[in-house]
């Protein structure tokens, strides 16, 4: 009997429900005027939302109808937890057992090594899940509720609370405003911010963190590089635009600390913005185009290369530099295989993004640096862009569309899915030395 790579399996089931998204969008039902969407643009639009990207090639809160909305929520929620561990999650509910295929499709989807821990690991995913949505939901209502009303405070709570917490970066201002109309909102600022980052840190992570136990080395490992990716963003945010009259630099001291904050958070795959992108100096560009390939933690929400992979790249240069042997983080020797794992993940990471760029520059007329930082973007599932998104070309739109899969589902899991599965060499070949540097 055929059976499918795990890997293979997660590709396939992302495109499933991109095509179906799409189909949907595309409806009359789900436009605001009650015309059909061009499918290009639905299918632009459903593969943002399974990607948990953001970038719009329409206006999210004016093009879409309530019914087109509630199809890109479920999009964004199920692309957000990944459609493998959403649909287990109902395989839990109504037929109560996971068949042991399932189970290694799942610690693949979820990043875990153990078939005993799948089941008790989707329990808590949808816990905290459902806890934290509700939450910020609930608050953003409450904020939104004396400026707009019972029914489209609800709407904007619920659907910024689920984009936020799933890092999808999906707005409902008109005009692609984003947050821009929020930028010294604190309450607003600060619950996005906190739903963006629990979402990215991973599901093991915050259950580790929720039940007060022993932090394993994995949790160790991204709590201390997103904290201090948050701290060296908003630093360098801060300093770089701190005189910028077109982003922060006409801003009170504390609306300045915020936003910067705020643009530290958002980068990490999330994809909101309080300011106009094509205003930032290209300094500031550029390190959010490094936050944004970086990306959230593995199990999490959101997109990138991680935070891990980041973290043992800069941990082995480190230990190279220093002549030392292993990788270590947190006096624990890190597997070579796990190494080798992060190098690769990171170089084809960067390929594909070269290839995206290469390919765009000469599909389309902006300039490099909007090109650059719609691909980083598109790449990390992020959604931030230099506002070049809705004038893309045809071929524009679809070169976006394959990057935002591919950095969705990871570039070693699609190299994965796609090639054939060879048998180790069982004898040890002898050693030959190579010149390198």
């Amino acid at each position: 009997m055929f059976k499918l790579k795990p890997s293979l399996v997660i590709m396939l089931s992302f495109l499933a429900i991109i095509l179906v998204g799409a189909s949907l969008l595309q409806l009359p039902i789900s436009s605001a005027s009650g015309e059909p969407t061009r499918f290009l643009d639905a299918f632009f639009t459903a593969s943002s939302a399974t990607c948990v990207t953001g970038l719009a090639v329409v206006d999210t809160g004016t093009h879409f109808s309530l019914y087109g909305l509630i199809v890109i929520l479920l999009l964004i929620q199920i692309g957000g937890l990944g459609y493998m561990t959403f649909s287990t999650f109902l395989v839990l509910v109504f037929r109560k057992k996971m068949f042991i295929s399932e189970k290694l499709v799942m610690m693949e989807a979820l990043n875990i090594f153990s078939l005993k821990d799948v089941i008790s690991v989707l329990r808590r995913i949808f816990s905290i899940v459902f806890v934290f949505e509700g939450i910020g939901a609930l608050i953003l209502f409450f904020r939104f509720l004396p400026e707009m009303g019972v029914s489209k405070a609800l709407l904007y709570g619920v659907f910024h609370s689920v984009s936020a917490f799933c890092n999808a970066g999906f707005s409902l201002p008109p005009n692609f405003a984003s947050l821009t109309p929020y930028a010294g909102d604190l309450v607003i600022n600060l619950t996005v911010t906190t739903l963006i980052i629990f979402g990215g840190l991973g599901f093991l992570v915050m259950a580790d963190i929720l039940q007060y136990r022993r932090w394993s080395l994995h949790s160790r490992t991204v709590i201390l590089f997103t904290l201090g990716l948050l701290l060296v963003g908003t630093v360098i945010f801060f300093a770089a635009e701190y005189n910028n009259p077109l982003t922060i630099g006409s801003r009170p001291l504390g609306e300045k600390i915020l936003v910067s904050y705020f643009h530290s958070v958002t980068p990490r795959t999330a994809g909101f913005n309080t300011v106009e992108l094509p205003h930032l100096l290209p300094v500031t560009a550029l390190i959010t185009m490094l936050l944004m390939f970086i990306g959230a933690s593995p199990g999490g929400t959101g997109g990138g290369v991680k935070t891990t992979t980041f973290a043992l790249v800069f941990s082995t240069i480190w230990a190279t530099l220093r002549n030392c042997k292993d990788t270590i983080l947190f006096s624990r020797r890190v597997p070579a295989q796990t190494v080798r794992r992060a190098f690769t993940i990171t170089i084809l990471s960067l390929s594909v993004v070269a290839v995206a760029m290469f390919l765009l520059n000469g599909t389309e007329k902006f300039d490099l640096m909007s090109i650059a930082f719609e691909t980083f973007s598109a790449f990390g599932t992020v959604g931030l862009s230099m506002g070049i998104t809705p004038y893309l070309s045809s071929l524009g739109k679809i070169i976006i569309i394959v990057t935002m899969f591919v950095g969705r589902i990871g570039a070693l899991t699609l190299l994965l899915g796609l090639t054939i599965e060879q048998k180790e060499h069982c004898l040890e070949l002898p050693k030959e030395g190579l010149s390198i540097g």
